[in-house]
């Protein structure tokens, strides 16, 4: 069986063709700038690579390219769309309507598209998409919506429901959901092989730490806690997001700035972080190198986001009672040693000790341990892929359906 993987948004759509037959990419690319001016990427398993130019007015057009691409006779990896079997859709947020991966009808487009409140860039461009699915690929090609809130379903309501009017939660679903939940789901399930033991006894901390970050408290296998809300605003400094901080910061600024709620929001989410503190970048690269020279404000943005991501870390080894393993995953977390080593400085008070030798070689796609043999919590990294839970969850639903 070949899946086809999606993951769109308002103006962009990535992609990648597995075969599930050995969970091996085929092809993988991305659509930019739909709606603007188009550009197309694409490479195949054996290295045949294209970029280009290319106007895609919406889903649709974007579409054709990625069938064009897949089926050409120079660098095509299948002779016919008939060979795609499913598509799988990553879905930002399924709300409290979806807790596990479902096939796509009317009544869930539906769902999805009622939801588009709760993430407005994100799951209409996950409609637009799916619909636009359906006019290159046929309705007789099942598809399936895998959703990064559904992981967090099982957090309990203390967990979940904010300390604000309870008649916002019943009137506008305004509560915790959680986000990144297939890179949490497929982390944690892969720590628990590498430690070689079952997933219902162990306590993990998952720290998917990129340009959007978020942890997650797994008890049992089950989501007890993460740090993402109602939006992916919502945790600890990222590359251009706030994370928590006190309310009246908001209400302060936009009164002395005499700012609208959207471009507050576009402050929030898109001019601090990283950026906001250091001045300098999204991106941790930048950061990282400007921290190197002498860059005081530079130093500072890292100082703050270790120590915020260590103190999550903390609460929620109080929130486990005790902790068995811990995860690094997503870019920063995969990449950035002096992170997780001063991260994990922060946490010698619950036992952790990082083996430096180890910490330093596990980089670019890197899978291992990084703790010291005896530290009391077993720390690895574990490169994520989202990708291929969404093309097992889309596997396993359309054969159980057929």
């Amino acid at each position: 069986m070949k899946v086809l993987v999606i993951n769109a948004g308002s103006s962009s759509l990535k992609f990648q063709l597995i075969d599930m037959d050995n969970e091996e990419v085929l092809a993988k690319g991305n659509c930019e700038r739909i709606g603007i001016d188009g550009i197309f990427g694409y490479k195949t398993a054996d290295g045949k690579e294209i970029k280009k130019d290319v106007p895609m007015r919406d889903h649709r057009e974007a579409f054709m390219q990625v069938k064009d691409a897949l089926t050409n006779e120079e660098y095509g990896v299948i002779k016919d769309l008939s060979e795609v079997s499913a598509i799988g859709h990553r879905v930002v947020q399924g709300g409290a309507m979806f807790s596990e991966s479902v096939i796509v009808d009317e009544k869930v487009l539906a769902g999805i598209e009622s939801l588009i409140p709760l993430a407005p860039l994100h799951n209409k461009g996950h409609v637009q998409a799916m619909k636009a699915c359906t006019e290159v690929f046929g309705s007789e090609v099942s598809q399936v919506a895998v959703f990064d809130t559904a992981f967090h379903s099982t957090m309990p309501e203390k967990a979940y429901i904010y300390p604000i009017p309870y008649e916002y939660y019943e009137k506008y679903q305004i509560r915790r959901y959680g986000f990144h939940g297939t890179s949490h789901r497929y982390v944690s399930k892969y720590c628990a092989e590498l430690m070689g033991r079952d997933i219902k006894d162990l306590k993990l901390i998952t720290c998917h730490i990129g340009n959007g970050s978020s942890i997650t408290a797994i008890d049992g296998g089950k989501v007890i806690d993460t740090s993402m809300g109602l939006t992916p605003l919502d945790g600890f400094m990222m590359g251009s997001r706030t994370g928590t901080l006190d309310p009246s910061v908001v209400t302060f600024i936009a009164e002395k700035e005499n700012l609208t709620p959207a471009q507050m929001s576009d402050i929030l989410n898109k001019k601090s972080g990283l950026l906001g503190v250091s001045g300098i970048s999204t991106d941790d690269r930048d950061v990282t190198k400007a921290a190197e020279e002498g860059n005081e404000r530079a130093k500072l943005a890292h100082e703050i986001l270790r120590y915020e991501i260590a103190k999550f870390i903390g609460s929620y080894y109080v929130a486990l009672g005790g902790c068995d393993g811990m995860v690094f995953t997503a870019g920063l977390g995969e990449n950035q040693a002096h992170h997780r080593e001063a991260i994990c400085d922060y946490l010698k008070c619950i036992g952790v000790k990082i083996d430096k030798q180890r910490n330093e070689e596990m980089i670019h796609g890197k899978c291992g341990k990084i703790s010291a043999d005896d530290s009391k919590i077993a720390v690895y990294v574990i490169p994520t892929n989202e990708e291929l839970v969404i093309a097992r969850d889309t596997k396993e639903l359309v054969e159980k359906n057929n």
